[in-house]
């Protein structure tokens, strides 16, 4: 310990000394510091670079896949024209969707005819439960990304006024994240 606070006060008393050797005698300081900074051998000159003669760094690999971007609405929803079985339809992406959710309007536009018999089956959704048809929709595109045979349920007109694109669309992409206000699906 004692040895300790002796070096500590030898660099203590050094540190403070040095400011009062610079006033009193500041030619030798500078002296010092030149002979220091002329010991070290001049840097060689560099040869002058031709840039066009050195290789271009190779590329990073740029993704595979189709992207397409989504702009979220003044209510932060992800609303978009999407084409079912090659019919222009407008819905929203959701996330909290398992399925995509089509009315039955929607259903006919798009060439599923549906008979009272084939609500057979009940879901919940936001506003309580409901009898829904589960159907398969053979295509739905998104710009440039297309996916086919993807499982989706008609709910009654009353009961959807919105198309969804649910998590049945959503997984079968290679990516989708929501980043700045924007949907990227990536396929």
């Amino acid at each position: 310990m004692l040895r300790k606070l002796l070096i500590l006060g030898v660099f203590a008393g050094t540190s403070a000394s040095i400011p009062i050797v610079y006033q009193s005698n500041p030619q030798m300081l500078d002296g010092l510091l030149k002979s220091t900074v002329a010991s070290k051998p001049a840097a060689q000159p560099q040869p002058e670079l031709n840039l066009a003669s050195v290789p271009d760094k190779p590329a990073a690999p740029l993704p595979t896949g189709r992207k397409v971007t989504v702009a979220a609405d003044e209510r932060g929803h992800f609303t978009s024209a999407f084409k079912l079985n090659g019919r222009q339809v407008d819905g929203m992406i959701d996330t909290g969707a398992t399925l995509v959710a089509i009315n039955t309007s929607t259903a006919r536009r798009i060439g599923i005819s549906l008979s009272p018999s084939d609500f057979s089956h009940q879901v919940n959704t936001a506003n309580g439960a409901i009898r829904a048809a589960v159907v398969n929709i053979d295509h739905l595109q998104i710009g440039k990304i297309s996916v086919d045979n993807i499982q989706a349920v008609v709910l009654d007109d009353r009961a959807l006024h919105t198309n969804l694109i649910g998590m049945s669309f959503l997984q079968r992409l290679a990516k989708y994240q929501v980043e700045n206000g924007t949907l990227l699906l990536v396929q």
